[in-house]
């Protein structure tokens, strides 16, 4: 009798199980690959010219700059001291020369005079050249030599309604780094005085003072058109003389103006240079970065800002810090 067998199958069940494991195969090779991948990237490290980075050298300079501060006072009196010493030496000096009977006792009195006054005035040569240091320093990149510091802030809604608390911190803080100033001065970005009493004059330095302004700043809201050539034009035409060291802070977290290169000419011609190539004021600036973290922000205009700021800052002898928290 004769066997019937079944037809073979052109695709055996052999043959599908080759097929599965060789693109099962397939498949780990390519996660594999793509994990070493991924592993050998390295993280970007930040800039160290960043603007994070300087602003957090000015944070942690602050502590050091009230330390020299402290250290400069107490020289000062040490200096105090030294030139009632050596004013009193003189005249004994004087008194010793004017005698009429040159004995050896008066000589020896003399010279013992003669070499304390020697003493004190090499002391105070090294005082006065340390008080030359302290002065010229710069603290997180920004220069702190200014006699008279402006305010010129954005009192814009998004300004109040999210970064008010941040902006009065800021303003403590730099307030903090002037231990002693000859003026202060606070203007929105349209150039209204927050005292107008105080229009076209500085503002006395006291602790009652700097307590007023800062309470005044919480509910200080003029109307804003969040571009600041009007505050700065407006500063240095009520301001500026030639024989004033003066510093302007502009705050600010978006620019809504028209051409960035208008604005920078416009303060260019107002803000000329004079002498040896310095310009009237310093110009620095503190962008909040409220359009980047606020609900609905405006990424487009806080952009433009830090782009103007900037530039700003950098053609008039300043320092831009951009914030990356409004805590």
């Amino acid at each position: 009798m004769r066997i019937k067998r079944r037809p073979t199958a052109e695709i055996s069940i052999s043959f599908l199980d080759v097929i599965s494991c060789g693109f099962g195969a397939i498949v780990l090779l390519l996660l594999i690959a793509r994990t070493v991948e991924f592993s050998a990237v390295e993280p970007e490290q930040p800039e160290q010219g960043s603007l994070t980075v300087l602003q957090k050298q000015l944070f942690d300079l602050r502590g050091d700059n009230r330390m020299l501060q402290r250290e400069l006072l107490g020289k000062q009196e040490q200096l105090s001291q030294i030139e009632e010493d050596i004013a009193r030496l003189r005249d004994q000096l004087a008194s010793v020369d004017r005698a009429q009977t040159r004995t050896p006792t008066v000589n020896k009195e003399r010279d013992e005079l003669a070499l304390a006054l020697q003493i004190l005035e090499e002391e105070m040569a090294r005082l006065l050249a340390s008080k030359a240091r302290q002065d010229n320093q710069v603290i997180g990149g920004i220069p702190v030599d200014s006699e008279y510091i402006v305010f010129i802030v954005d009192t814009s809604g998004s300004m109040f309604d999210f970064a008010w608390p941040k902006v009065r911190r800021e303003m403590i803080n730099i307030l903090d780094i002037y231990p002693q100033v000859k003026g202060i001065q606070i203007m929105n970005d349209m150039g209204e005085h927050m005292f107008s009493g105080y229009r076209g004059r500085w503002i006395p330095d006291t602790p009652g003072r700097r307590k007023a302004i800062i309470n005044r700043l919480t509910t200080w809201t003029p109307f804003s058109n969040s571009s600041p050539v009007e505050g700065i034009q407006r500063a240095i035409k009520a301001f500026y003389a030639p024989d004033k060291k003066i510093s302007l802070y502009v705050f600010g977290d978006d620019f809504t103006g028209g051409s960035i290169r208008q604005v920078l000419d416009t303060v260019d011609r107002i803000n000329a240079k004079r002498g040896k190539g310095d310009r009237l004021v310093r110009i620095h600036t503190v962008g909040f970065p409220v359009h980047f973290l606020a609900p609905g922000g405006r990424r487009q205009t806080a952009t433009r800002f830090a782009a103007l700021m900037r530039e700003l800052s950098f053609r008039n002898d300043g320092t831009f810090v951009g914030l990356n928290s409004l805590n």
